[in-house]
């Protein structure tokens, strides 16, 4: 990431949701009558590959109706570790366990792709600027109530999605080896992950195609691939400054305690 400012800004990702409010990103498709492609991303809210790629990459997906062909599901647990005693440990230290404790809720209090998605874009966003301490000010820019966020981390059911994350994550066949593990249809794309809208199109079987699609050399995007930054599992994240650790402690402590 040579420059730290998000391709395509909050206000501009709005707009795209705001002209077709209708739009079947928000509609209820059963399975049988539609075949949309499954695209499931697995990241940690810290890991700057994984903001690059929702920041930078995933918006496209809102981008001439692409989104009408794709069940795009988002999975904030990563390369975090179960410790016992259902408590876990995350790459990026503590910061990173209440962002992606935080965004899971938002998907819990939020369902709809529209709505969620929106919300972890602008927190990503500031990941991706290097200003995550100042995530609380998206439920301001959104127009959000912070208490079903606050409510869903102060009653442990956060921690209880986390925990589902968890599972879902570890069963991963074949495993995750870092993120943003980006899986289509069951099929992970590895280290070609930010050339998805490809694989989407070529693994759409419906009729219309949507323009997004248009012009791509489908028999050629698995013979020329491209790996892109990653962050593995193994590798430890840098240690965080003491201000970053104090600010982080208290949003732990606070969120734990409002009601």
């Amino acid at each position: 990431m040579a420059a730290y400012r998000p391709a395509v800004t909050l206000s501009i990702l709005c707009c795209l949701f705001l002209l077709d409010p209708f739009s079947s990103a928000s509609k209820i498709i059963l399975p049988s009558d539609s075949h949309k492609v499954s695209l499931a991303l697995y990241y940690e809210s810290l890991c700057p590959y994984s903001a690059n790629f929702i920041v930078n990459y995933l918006p496209k997906l809102f981008e001439d109706d692409l989104i009408s062909i794709v069940d795009l599901r988002l999975v904030p647990w990563g390369n975090a570790r179960l410790k016992g005693n259902d408590t876990f440990a995350c790459q990026h230290g503590p910061g990173e366990c209440l962002l992606n404790t935080v965004e899971a809720c938002a998907i819990d209090a939020w369902p709809q792709l529209n709505d969620h998605f929106l919300f972890i874009y602008c927190v990503e966003a500031l990941v991706f600027e290097r200003k995550y301490l100042e995530w609380e000010s998206c439920f301001e820019k959104l127009g959000l109530n912070s208490k079903p966020i606050s409510d869903c981390y102060s009653s442990g059911l956060g921690q209880k999605l986390e925990l589902q994350y968890a599972a879902e994550t570890n069963a991963l066949e074949p495993p995750h080896t870092y993120v943003p593990w980006v899986v289509l249809d069951g099929q992970p794309l590895y280290e070609d992950y930010e050339n998805y809208i490809s694989y989407v199109c070529k693994a759409y079987k419906g009729a219309d195609l949507p323009r997004a699609c248009s012009g791509l050399s489908f028999n050629q995007i698995y013979e020329k691939k491209i790996n892109h930054p990653v962050c593995y599992k193994e590798l430890p994240a840098p240690t965080l400054s003491s201000r970053t650790i104090s600010t982080v402690m208290s949003w732990i402590q606070r969120m734990a305690t409002s009601m």
